[in-house]
């Protein structure tokens, strides 16, 4: 079959085009331009007609990505399904099912069968979780076995899929050569990778067989999203020379991939300070011809445990605001233990409200529903003023836990309302806008 970007070559505009067109108030024909040249990725797969559509990358609202999974310590299907849940009623865009504990094939089916968000995976979590119990070693990975369970995922409705291409002699041996890093290696499958590698002393095969991961993908028209194996886990190690030659790497590859008529992705850092998140996005989107940009987070600092989810928010504004196209949101169990429905649902919100904030930057032209939340606001329209809300329900429930004297206020400042008085003294026309609907 045919990829999205390679019929967006022949002038094809399909009805996932037309639909993410419809929902990002775009003409198809940008949309198509843009699929065509690596600008957008569309997430649809032939074997979930029932899955949401979604578009990533210039020019779209910036996506939000929720992540669940069983680990080796806590493995509880329904937990994973209720949390699949909780991230499509929270307005997650798309779900990354990551178990690396239980039969991961069950649970796999299990997630996909209770959401209708595009879900990805990385399949060297299943690759190393299931050699470790059969050969106690991960060094014995079989790389045909990889393969195969790539196809296996895939054929089972996986969208997308990081795959941590990009780690090879070379990104390692940058690694060698810097000899000490603060943070460590972040990312489980790309130490495992990395270790596989010094172990066996071969070349990572996802790297050397790229063609060949391409293939697979093309094949279910899955998006390949290049794994940052060797993100920094810590603000001291953001940018050095392991972390930004394997970001070569995949800007490199992902070049390769589109010319094979492959959907791309770049996956970016982790922990990243604040002052340097719009020099790692300038240096993916121009090494990488625009191909979209997937940012974990990033953390903009190491030491807000227990509230990373507000410390990765920060990041992610700035990260939107700059050109991130999908972020992968932060729970407050980040870095402490394995996240809960709960820990889902405040993930996404927080992530949900950075990314609006970095779009609202980006898109200047998109702020109308910013004025008229404020106009409402300005003439205590309540019920005006919560429809224009990112989460009407939680403001509901705040302010009608604490109710005022006086309904037209709120209990925050009761007969010393500056909205109310502005309005006794200049009326409705300030700013130049008349009394909203």
């Amino acid at each position: 079959m045919q990829t999205q970007i390679e019929k967006a070559r022949q002038g094809i505009i399909t009805t996932p085009v037309s639909m993410v067109a419809k929902s990002e108030g775009l003409s198809p024909e940008i949309v198509r331009a843009r699929v065509a040249c690596g600008e957008i990725v569309i997430l649809s797969h032939p074997g979930r007609p029932d899955q949401k559509i979604v578009g990533i990358g210039k020019g779209l609202r910036t996506k939000v990505n929720a992540s669940i999974g069983t680990s080796s310590d806590v493995c509880n299907i329904g937990a994973e399904v209720e949390k699949a849940k909780a991230a499509e009623a929270e307005q997650a865009d798309t779900l990354m099912e990551l178990s690396a504990g239980g039969d991961l094939d069950v649970v796999r089916r299990a997630v996909l069968a209770a959401t209708n968000l595009p879900v990805g995976n990385v399949p060297l979590y299943q690759a190393f979780a299931e050699t470790i119990r059969k050969y106690k070693n991960p060094a014995k990975l079989d790389a045909e076995y990889l393969f195969e369970l790539i196809e296996r995922q895939l054929s089972d409705g996986i969208s997308f899929m990081a795959i941590h291409c990009g780690i090879n002699q070379y990104t390692v041996e940058r690694l060698k050569k810097q000899k000490f890093r603060y943070g460590g290696l972040a990312s489980k499958g790309g130490t495992f990778m990395v270790a596989w590698m010094a172990q066996n002393r071969k070349e990572n095969p996802l790297y050397e067989q790229f063609d060949r991961v391409c293939g697979l993908m093309k094949k279910y028209d899955g998006v390949l999203s290049l794994g940052n194996g060797i993100r920094a886990g810590a603000i001291h190690d953001s940018h050095d020379r392991a972390q930004v030659s394997e970001m070569v790497i995949n800007c490199e590859l992902a070049e390769l991939g589109r010319e094979m008529g492959c959907q791309m992705m770049v996956e970016g850092p982790g922990h990243v300070p604040l002052d340097e998140i719009e020099a790692n996005i300038i240096l993916e989107k121009r090494m990488s011809g625009n191909a979209p940009y997937y940012v974990l987070g990033p953390i903009p600092t190491d030491t807000g445990a227990g509230y990373d989810h507000i410390s990765a928010a920060i990041g992610a504004a700035s990260s939107a605001r700059y050109g991130a196209d999908l972020v992968c949101y932060i729970t407050p169990a980040e870095h402490l233990a394995l996240p809960d429905a709960d820990d889902v649902r405040e993930g996404v919100r927080a992530t949900r409200l950075a990314v609006h904030i970095g779009d609202i930057s980006k898109y200047p032209d998109r702020r109308d529903n910013e004025k008229a939340a404020s106009m409402a606001r300005r003439e205590m329209d309540w019920k005006s003023l919560e429809s224009r809300l990112l989460f009407p329900e939680k403001a509901r429930e705040i302010r009608d836990s604490r109710k005022p004297a006086k309904e037209e206020t709120c209990s925050m400042c009761g007969d010393f309302c500056a909205m109310k008085k502005g309005m006794e003294v200049f009326g409705a026309d300030i700013g130049g806008d008349k009394k909203s609907a």
